[in-house]
């Protein structure tokens, strides 16, 4: 019991913490996102995130404001955007409803 409590304590000072930093590591980057490190590994050699190197090159940074633009970067509308967007479509004969 006493270890859970711990383990727990541990999960909440690291959430905390990665609340008021910006420049986050590969850990903190994991837990913001809920990818696994070995995926965001991927993701980096590919350049398909957003990401910074160290000096030297050997530590990945990543800017919390980025990560978060990046995960929402492609939004599905609803069915109720799409439903207004060809019922606009229909009635005008152009691509509208203001939805991106």
């Amino acid at each position: 019991m006493e270890e859970n409590l711990l383990s727990e304590l541990q999960e909440i000072k690291q959430l905390t913490l990665l609340g008021v930093k910006q420049a986050l590591t590969m850990n903190d980057t994991a837990l913001l996102t809920g990818l696994s490190k070995s995926h965001l590994y991927k993701l980096v050699m590919q350049k398909k995130i957003p990401y910074y190197k160290s000096q030297g090159g050997k530590i990945t940074y990543f800017n919390k404001d980025e990560i978060i633009a990046w995960q929402l970067q492609h939004r599905v509308k609803t069915t109720n955007e799409v439903e207004t967007e060809a019922a606009t479509y229909l009635v005008t004969g152009k691509k509208g409803g203001g939805y991106v």
